[in-house]
């Protein structure tokens, strides 16, 4: 798409994040990211790649999401992967350096936030969107938690709190124009 269109952030939709929690977001963001890009949207699929001595390791002991096929991107978007652009990443939000200068080259001022977690990475990215200056938008029911819906609704609370309300939504929410129809 040409400048100043909105990106749907795909965040860490990852086999190593996906449990009995949060699996049932997979066929709902299987299908957005489907009519997304079916209606022309630009797609961001962010991987985390956990690695020695990490932030996450020292002070969590979490030491999961180093290699395949944990931090392999769920196999029912594997098909969309090249329609979109995938973004590798150490920390929860997608503004890395990297993931700065694309949003700045493809003029991303717009973002549609989903996937897992939603208390974590997703909510980060959101934020991280909001403090520069974009437009964030946290799909709620396209985003899921592996610590279940207590995470999952508490990350949807602090969203509302540092975004705004109405910047929360569920795919209804959604201009229809971005998804074709």
């Amino acid at each position: 798409m040409t400048a100043d269109q909105p990106v749907l952030v795909v965040t860490d939709m990852q086999n190593g994040f996906v449990r009995r929690q949060s699996a049932h977001v997979v066929p709902i963001v299987v299908d957005l990211v489907r009519r997304w890009q079916n209606a022309g949207g630009d797609t961001l699929f962010t991987r985390y790649i956990n690695y020695p001595d990490s932030p996450f390791e020292r002070f969590f002991g979490w030491q999961r999401l180093r290699s395949s096929p944990e931090i392999d991107i769920v196999a029912e978007l594997v098909p969309y992967l090249d329609r979109g652009t995938v973004l590798d990443k150490r920390v929860y939000s997608p503004f890395t350096a990297d993931g700065e200068r694309l949003f700045s080259k493809r003029g991303w001022n717009e973002a549609y936030f989903c996937g897992i977690a939603t208390e974590s990475c997703v909510l980060k990215g959101a934020v991280d969107a909001f403090e520069r200056n974009l437009t964030p938008w946290l799909i709620s029911d396209a985003s899921a938690s592996h610590a279940g819906t207590e995470a999952h609704e508490a990350g949807l609370l602090v969203a509302r709190r540092f975004i705004g309300p109405d910047q929360v939504i569920n795919r209804e929410g959604i201009p229809i124009k971005l998804l074709g129809e």
